[in-house]
C-alpha cells in the first residue's frame, strides 16, 4: 500500500499550506494510530488513523464532489475578472486542489463534476470516450420533428464544424419549446449554437446528467456535495448507460 509524508497528507485534506501543517506537526497537534507524530516526512497509509486536532480525517486516494452550478460564474479554477466555480468552494475544499471536470458556459446551470482524479477526468472529456452529457432546455420557439433529424444528422456551425450525431427530445407535446438534449461532445457553446443555426434561441439550458451520474434534485443552486458511495461506483464504470 503506497504512503504518503505526514504533511502532504493534511494538505491533500485541505488543512492548510505545507509550511502551516508543518508547524502543527512539530507541535504535537496530530496523532497516527494514537501516537504523536511530530516527523512532517513521517510515511502514513490509507490503512493508517490520523488525528488533527480532535478531528479523525476521512482519507481516500481521490476526492469526487457534484455541484449545482450557479449562472454567475465561469468554470475556472481562477480568473483576474471573473467569478468562478472555485468561489463557491468553502476554503479548506479549495485547499484539497479540487478542479472541475470539463466546463459549464457561464450563464448555463446544472450539473458539474469535481475531483482529484486527473485519469478519471480526462476520459468524462476526452473525446474519444463519448461520454453522454443530458441538458434540459428552454426555446425561444416551438421545436420541430425537422430539428429532431437535424440534430440526430449532426449541425454545421457558425464556424463551419459539423457537430456529431445528437439526440432532441420533447417530453411533452404540450410544451414543445421545453425540449431534452443528449451530446457525446462538448464544443464551445455547443447547444446555444446549434439551435443558433436552426434559427432559435436557447433561453434557459441545465445540465442534469454526465455519464452516469445524475445532478442531485436537492442541491440548490450554487451548491455542492461529496459523491456518494454508490454514486463513485457508478462514475467509474466508464460506460455510461443510456436510456
Amino acid at each position: 500500500m503506497a504512503k504518503d509524508r505526514l504533511d502532504k497528507v493534511l494538505g491533500n485534506s485541505g488543512l492548510g499550506s505545507r509550511s502551516d501543517v508543518k508547524k502543527e506537526i512539530h507541535q504535537g497537534l496530530v496523532k497516527v494510530n494514537g501516537v504523536v507524530i511530530k516527523d512532517p516526512g513521517f510515511k502514513v497509509s490509507l490503512a493508517d488513523e490520523v488525528i488533527y486536532y480532535e478531528e479523525k480525517l476521512t482519507r481516500k486516494e481521490f476526492y469526487y464532489f457534484m455541484m449545482n452550478k450557479a449562472p454567475d460564474c465561469i468554470t475556472a479554477t481562477e480568473d483576474p475578472r471573473e467569478k468562478t466555480v472555485m468561489d463557491y468552494l468553502s476554503e479548506r475544499h479549495r485547499n484539497m486542489n479540487l478542479f472541475p471536470v470539463g466546463r459549464l458556459d457561464k450563464e448555463t446551470e446544472g450539473l458539474l463534476l469535481f475531483t482529484t482524479d486527473g485519469t478519471l477526468a480526462h476520459y468524462y472529456t476526452s473525446p474519444k470516450h463519448f461520454v453522454e452529457k443530458e441538458y434540459y432546455a428552454e426555446i425561444s420557439e416551438s421545436v420541430t420533428n425537422e430539428d429532431i433529424i437535424n440534430f440526430e444528422q449532426g449541425i454545421v456551425l457558425d464556424d463551419g464544424y459539423k457537430t456529431l450525431p445528437a439526440r432532441l427530445a420533447i417530453p411533452n407535446s404540450e410544451t414543445p419549446n421545453v425540449v431534452t438534449v443528449w451530446l457525446k461532445e462538448g464544443k464551445y457553446r455547443q447547444i446555444r449554437r446549434m439551435f443558433q443555426s436552426l434559427g432559435k434561441e436557447v433561453f434557459y439550458l441545465k445540465r442534469v446528467k454526465m455519464g452516469n451520474i445524475k445532478l442531485d434534485p436537492a442541491l440548490s443552486l450554487g451548491t455542492y456535495r461529496e459523491l456518494t458511495e454508490d454514486e463513485e461506483i457508478l462514475l467509474k464504470q466508464k460506460t455510461p448507460i443510456i436510456q
